[in-house]
């Protein structure tokens, strides 16, 4: 073991919210306000280097460790996953490698347009099977695949942007209705929608179970944690 990361692939199970960090942007205010309100935190590779940025420590760091500062001084120190294969990104492993029930990724966005699609195409993955929040610069987005109920202020954008093609029966609460709607990637999306009254509601066509994007202010982040806990 001496001079080198063992390699693992188990799945490590969390019970309450769970922060995955990149090495994108990332506010450290709101990394440490996660951290507060009870989120356990991993490093996806490099991003372990950004939580101790914060003066916080990762419980897990999981990548194949290319941008991760002096990855041998962690031994001993965390949990540590290493995982070679390169046909995924940091932030997949690390989704792959975990189980949650809310999931908030910081870290995914801002220096590479590349990273930032990646990290998309993961919410689109995974995002089926999990809840997950995507927070990046003001935004925040979740990854929906059925009815769901949320309240804003009244006139706060309400933007839902689909993952693959979808159709919708109804909404309620929104500007623009999404009655009998359909909407799809490199066609029609649902950008810079607004709640009317401030509750919202938004139905899918039942059965189809396909991820879309539900994009809000960051200031909404911690109710839509503390609604997804509750699902």
């Amino acid at each position: 073991m001496q001079g080198r990361v063992p390699q693992q692939t188990a799945v490590v199970n969390f019970d309450d919210l769970l922060v995955i960090v990149g090495g994108g942007d990332v506010d450290l205010d709101l990394l440490r306000e996660l951290y507060a309100s009870g989120g356990r935190l991993v490093g996806a590779d490099g991003g372990a280097d950004v939580i101790v940025s914060a003066g916080l420590r990762p419980e897990m760091i999981v990548g194949d460790f290319d941008s991760l500062r002096e990855p041998l001084s962690w031994l001993g120190k965390t949990r540590l996953m290493q995982i070679a294969e390169q046909e995924t990104t940091d932030f997949e492993k690390a989704l792959y490698s975990t189980r949650a029930p809310v999931t908030v990724a910081l870290g995914m966005t801002g220096k590479r347009f590349d990273h930032t699609l990646a990290a998309l195409n993961s919410l689109a993955r995974y995002g089926q099977k999990r809840s997950i929040i995507l927070a990046a610069d003001g935004d925040i987005c979740v990854v929906l695949c059925e009815a769901f109920s949320f309240v804003v202020e009244p006139g706060e954008r309400v933007s839902i942007h689909p993952l693959a093609p979808i159709n919708f029966w109804t909404s309620e609460g929104l500007e623009y209705p999404l009655d009998a709607v359909s909407l799809a990637p490199g066609g029609r999306t649902g950008t810079s929608n607004r709640a009317l009254q401030g509750p919202f509601t938004i139905v899918p066509e039942e059965g189809m179970h396909t991820p879309y994007l539900l994009i809000l202010d960051r200031g909404y982040l911690l109710p839509l944690i503390e609604q997804l806990r509750k699902v």
